[in-house]
């Protein structure tokens, strides 16, 4: 049972074992002790809650090229709805901290916490350097932007119409990061070494996009992930039973941090707001 201390939570926490390969066995892998959970403590004022690339996508009539192309877009849509509100609201009521992070578009600019991310990042680091490229390679990069080109225009519609999900506004100074940069230094600021990881997807953006769990990880910061806020992209092959969603968070617990079923997590931060 989770546990309420002021500022202190405790909780289930998921991680993976990852020994010992049996030998003895056709496939070795299968000898390994796999997903375990232990309680651990989290303190609030170091840790934030990050909501990364929840989108308002708008309805698949209105942008049915996109539904075709981003499948799991229907998928972050009945999480936004079913999941967001509870998690989001034990979070506020809690001595938590949210930080959004969003993808370079038109719909952020305005928000305070946005503008002081930007105050307080103050000159972003150079970008990394690029090789130069030539006509063999511009030809196949050419071959890979043209696949699925009958759908681009109603992603091109749909991206420049995104904004926050309803259920994933930020509220008052939350702070908002584009950049990795940015997020380092609202967690320097407010001195969150661990960062709990909900929105779309798991295994893309919140891996590998800026701000997301592989960059943050450099910076020594703890990053965990949310198992029923967070979904993935699939595959034809992986789709119906979401595989690339469970690899995607066997890769954060095995590597990065820990997993946290959310009603747990919800359950733990209520009864601390009562303390």
């Amino acid at each position: 049972m989770p546990t309420k201390s002021h500022n202190l939570i405790k909780l289930s926490a998921q991680y993976y074992k990852q020994f010992d390969a049996d030998y003895s066995l056709s496939v070795p892998a299968e000898g390994y002790i796999g997903w375990e959970s232990t309680e651990i403590e989290i303190h609030l004022e170091h840790t934030a809650l990050v909501v990364m690339h929840a989108w308002d996508t708008g309805k698949q009539e209105t942008y049915p090229g996109w539904y075709r192309h981003v499948e799991y877009l229907s998928r972050a849509n009945e999480i936004l709805r079913m999941i967001f509100p509870k998690l989001l609201r034990a979070v506020r009521a809690s001595n938590m901290r949210i930080f959004h992070v969003v993808q370079e578009g038109n719909y952020y600019q305005d928000y305070p916490g946005y503008q002081h991310s930007v105050q307080l990042a103050g000159t972003p680091p150079p970008k990394p350097e690029q090789i130069s490229s030539e006509p063999a390679l511009d030809k196949l990069h050419v071959f890979k932007s043209r696949l699925g080109e009958h759908n681009t225009a109603d992603i091109v519609r749909g991206l420049k119409n995104m904004d926050f999900a309803p259920q994933a506004k930020p509220v008052g100074t939350e702070g908002i990061a584009e950049t990795s940069h940015q997020l380092f230094k609202l967690c320097h600021k407010y001195s969150v070494n661990h960062l709990i990881y909900s929105g779309f997807a798991i295994n893309w953006c919140l891996l590998l996009s800026p701000g997301g769990i592989a960059e943050m990880s450099k910076h020594g910061i703890m990053c965990s992930a949310l198992r029923q806020a967070v979904t993935a992209v699939e595959n034809k092959e992986t789709a119906r039973h979401e595989l690339c969603k469970e690899i995607g968070l066997w890769r954060v617990a095995l590597e990065f941090g820990y997993v946290f079923d959310v009603d747990a997590f919800v359950e733990a931060l209520e009864e601390c707001s009562k303390s």
